[in-house]
Parts: structure tokens; sequence; C-alpha cells
């Protein structure tokens, strides 16, 4: 039976990816190492074909992406589909084909490992929601070309791009603030929502910057959903005097449940009570009042990724953290003019 890469691999105690690394001199790899496997082949008289040496170097030619999905995710999640749109457009473009895996994050590491030392892809597009430090850890090790979506939540070495959510923040607190509105209250996404949590920040920095303080039982938390938003608001008018006159929501789907909750209750918008979201879609223009968003082109954050990772299979030694595609405000007819 012929000696094999994955026996060289096996005997020098490192993986096949490693191998393929020393056969072609890259430089990532340690002296020590390097010795290793050249022992390991001598040892097993184990020579390289040329095809072998191709197969190594091979470009695929195809890109993965990897995030969680599950049912109703179109309608939960619509800008994941929107960026997918935008990534899958640049990447088509240059000849390239984007596979979609939903995976749960224990699962991404041997996924990625195997999908790397078997050729699958030649990079990979990951969402935050995905990621570990395990996963940071095998990708540095194995110099894995690869874009974040989202910037993670620990220090690592990933390549992220993302969306200045504080920024979005500040600019919803400052526009309210300017149309007149002085008692500001904020509803977020549940503990953990990373997005929900820089845009809070974001208007508390506006409001200090303002000298002004929310009232703690203005600033509200539950799951962003319509239901739970619907129940949050009512706490929040249960106040009697104490009533903020403009609410943030951070999403769509809070936004939605803040309006329902509003009407029921015959507080007029936005004359009693002004309203802002982020974003532009699925309920802001459906709603009426049309709602005022501060709105992030989701689309262009897939373009810059797909661009992104081209650029970091070219250059794997592109070293990418930033913020991208400026938030912008969309004044309707949920704030005073």
């Amino acid at each position: 039976m012929s000696v094999t890469i994955k026996d060289v691999a096996k005997l020098a105690g490192t993986s096949t990816a490693t191998v393929s690394k020393v056969m072609n001199g890259s430089y990532s790899i340690s002296r020590e190492t390097v010795e290793r496997v050249h022992r390991a082949m001598e040892e097993l008289n184990y020579h390289p074909s040329n095809a072998a040496r191709n197969l190594a170097k091979r470009v695929t030619k195809a890109v993965i992406f990897l995030t969680s999905l599950g049912r109703d995710s179109g309608f939960s999640n619509p800008h994941m589909f929107e960026i997918m749109a935008g990534l899958e457009s640049v990447l088509s473009e240059k000849g390239y084909a984007m596979t979609v895996r939903s995976i749960a994050p224990e699962d991404v590491c041997a996924y990625v490992q195997n999908a790397m030392e078997t050729k699958m892809a030649d990079g990979f597009v990951i969402h935050a929601a995905v990621i570990s430090p395990e996963l940071d850890e095998l990708i540095y090790r194995m110099e894995i070309p690869h874009i974040i979506i989202g910037m993670p939540g620990f220090t690592s070495h990933f390549c992220w791009i993302d969306i200045n959510n504080k920024l979005a923040g500040e600019m919803a607190a400052a526009h309210l603030l300017k149309q007149g509105y002085q008692k500001l209250s904020f509803i977020g996404g549940e503990e953990g929502d990373l997005i929900s949590e820089h845009r809070q920040q974001g208007v508390m920095d506006v409001l200090k910057e303002h000298d002004l303080i929310m009232s703690r039982r203005f600033l509200k938390h539950g799951e962003s959903a319509c239901d739970s938003a619907y129940s949050t608001t009512n706490e929040l008018l249960r106040g009697g005097n104490e009533l903020p006159d403009a609410i943030i929501c951070a999403n769509n789907y809070i936004a939605y449940g803040c309006v329902m909750a509003l009407k029921d209750a015959g507080i007029r918008i936005p004359e009693q009570m002004g309203i802002i979201t982020f974003d532009d879609y699925p309920f802001s223009q459906v709603l009426r009042p049309m709602l005022t968003v501060v709105s992030v082109d989701v689309y262009d954050v897939g373009i810059q990724a797909g661009r992104y990772i081209l650029q970091k299979i070219r250059k794997p030694n592109l070293f990418i953290q930033t913020y991208i595609t400026l938030p912008l405000l969309i004044e309707r007819d949920s704030t005073r003019k």
C-alpha cells in the first residue's frame, strides 16, 4: 500500500495541512515542525508526486458561508439574506461559487478544519453568531483565509468587518434631541445581544454629552419579538405621570410591538410620543405612521465581505478589523418635524 500524506501527518504528529505547507515551503511553520515532518517523510520513504503538489496548491474557486439558520430565518433575520445576496454578487462576478452551510457553533471547528484539509474551499465568510475562541485558534494556526461578519465579543486574531452600531445609536438619540424630545426611552433586546448593546451605548453617550440622564424605568430589555415588545411597552406606560416623550427601539420587531401598544393605549405618534428604530425593513415602511429609522445597507455589507475575502485568499497575511457601511438617518412621520 502506498504511503499518503495522512501517514506522514500521523507519524509527525501534525495535520495534513501542515505537511502540505512544509512541502510548499511556507514560512509560517516552525523549524522544529519542518524537521519533524521531513524526518517522517524520510522514515516512510514518502516522495510527493507533482500531482500531489498541485493538489496541495489547488484553487477551488469556492467560498463557504457559515452561519446559523433555522425555520423562518428569512423572517426573523432578513438581514442575513441581504448579506448573502451582496456577498454572492461579488463572488460570482469573479468566478467564485458560494456554498451556504448552517452549523452550530460547537461544530464549526471540525467542519472548517476538514474543509481546508480536503480543499473544499479557498476561504470562509463566517457570521459572528457561530464563532468561538477555539475557532480563532484554529484559523490562526492553519492560516485560513476568512472574514467574520460582526465584531467578535472577545479578543481574537480574527479578521472581521462590522457595522458601527454605536454610531447608529448616537445618530438616533441626536435626532430626537434635535427635534425637541427630552425624556428618551430605549427598548433593547435580550442580554448578550451585542447589536442592541452597542446601539444602547451610543444613545447613552449622546445623553451624557447633553447632561441628560435616562430614567431607570425608561430602559427596558426583552426578546426581539413583537409580542415581547408589546408587553414591555405596556409596562413602560404604567408609569403614570412619569412617561418618556420618545422611544428608541433596538430593531424593527421591537418597534412593531411598541407601535401597536401605543396605538392600543390611544397615544398619538409623534405628537405625544416619538418613535425611532434601526434598519429600513421589514416593518418601518409598513407601519403607520411610517417610522423614522437609522438605516444600514446590509447588502453593501455582503459586498464588502466578498471583496475582503477575495483579498484574503490572494494575500493571506492581510489583516482586517474594521467598521464599514456608515448608517443613514431616514426621517419619516414617527418623529416631530
